[in-house]
């Protein structure tokens, strides 16, 4: 998973996995590594199947200046680059559409040859209309649909599991 520092990464793969695995802080710039957590998912087609998630660090923000931006950027690269059939997941916070930085990031993803699956987090700050007019705008600048989700409600995370089942087994078919 890959967005900008605060974005809600970690919270997100807490919320996924309804335990606290991922360090969390209210502090921006906190992950430093690409954090690799191994979930084993039991039931469904062909029974038993590991997906991992990594928490990458995030763009946008690191401690100790433009050096560590860089170096941060490096670890997410590294990942991308050595990670064959990765599957990217882009975090967008949905009350912020159209970052540049967001669309950076997509662009980035693109030219590895990741089609991500753009994920809107922090839903539940918004009002109803305002959900409806970011999500559009979110689509517009993606050319793809934003996956809406809260972590702190639970809402999407049904759906979000339901894309990452098939995006998994999508990779696991290729290889």
């Amino acid at each position: 998973m890959t967005g900008r520092s605060n974005v809600g990464k970690s919270t997100l793969i807490n919320a996924l996995c309804r335990r606290p695995i991922a360090r969390t802080s209210a502090a921006a710039g906190k992950t430093r590594l690409a954090n690799v957590y191994r979930l084993t998912v039991e039931g469904g087609r062909p029974g038993r199947w590991d997906l991992y998630l990594v928490d990458l660090p995030g763009y946008g923000y690191a401690r100790g200046g433009s050096d560590s931006a860089k170096e941060l950027a490096l670890v997410a690269e590294a990942y991308f680059a050595g990670a064959k059939d990765a599957t990217g997941v882009l975090l967008v916070d949905s009350r912020h559409p159209g970052l540049a930085s967001d669309i950076q990031a997509y662009r980035w993803l693109r030219t590895l040859g990741v089609e991500p699956l753009v994920v809107a987090t922090k839903i539940d700050k918004l009002t109803r209309s305002e959900r409806v007019k970011n999500l559009k705008e979110l689509g517009r600048v993606f050319e793809t649909a934003a996956l809406p989700v809260s972590a702190e409600r639970g809402e999407g995370l049904d759906e979000l599991w339901t894309r990452l089942a098939r995006m998994a087994r999508a990779t696991k078919e290729r290889q």
